[in-house]
């Protein structure tokens, strides 16, 4: 049976993001949002995390004002210190030797727009992940193997980085990944979309 489903658009320039929406077998259509990803002064990770995922759905809805548009975001924080996206292996290298033996904390930020009524629904899932203590050469052979530049932390939970963690705290796997698919199944029923 053929279902209907409102014009449905992922707010991201991620393929992990888009990865992951995909698992729930709706069709849908990307665009990059656009919007300053800067901190505010002082501004807290979780705070951070979901004013970016608000922000970047309400960019695309004057373009796409009929749509159900998402808008993630996620921050990764050791305490109230901020982790970005290493960029460079030596980043990487140097975020990770930080990181042994501690706690990381990734506050990731769903907001979903309907465009069509206005509705706009929020939330923010809360991963704690425990590194376990590493060693140089363990890092400089994960990051090699693995060149994690573009994700916060510097670990791809979904490969090889998961061989870094002694535990992993979590209400939704993916989140950690960058969307949250049950809070995102939720507020698309909610929305009138039939998930499954």
């Amino acid at each position: 049976m053929d279902y209907q489903h409102p014009h449905i658009l992922l707010g991201s320039g991620s393929r992990y993001r888009a990865q992951l929406l995909d698992r729930l077998g709706l069709t849908f259509d990307t665009a990059k949002p656009h919007c300053d990803e800067a901190a505010f002064d002082a501004e807290l990770p979780a705070d951070l995390a979901q004013r970016l995922a608000h922000t970047k759905a309400k960019s695309l809805l004057d373009a796409h004002p009929q749509a159900i548009i998402i808008g993630s975001d996620q921050v990764a924080a050791v305490g109230d210190t901020h982790l970005g996206k290493p960029g460079t292996p030596a980043v990487a290298r140097e975020q990770l030797h930080k990181m042994t033996g501690q706690s990381i904390v990734f506050h990731t930020a769903l907001c979903v727009i309907d465009g069509s009524s206005g509705q706009t629904l929020q939330g923010i899932d809360q991963t704690t992940v425990k590194l376990r203590p590493l060693s140089d050469q363990e890092i400089d052979r994960y990051v090699d193997a693995e060149m994690p530049l573009d994700c916060a932390g510097s670990f791809k939970v979904e490969k090889l980085g998961i061989s870094l963690f002694e535990s992993v705290r979590s209400e939704d796997p993916t989140a950690l990944i960058g969307l949250p698919l049950i809070m995102l199944s939720q507020f698309l029923r909610q929305l009138g979309v039939s998930v499954p």
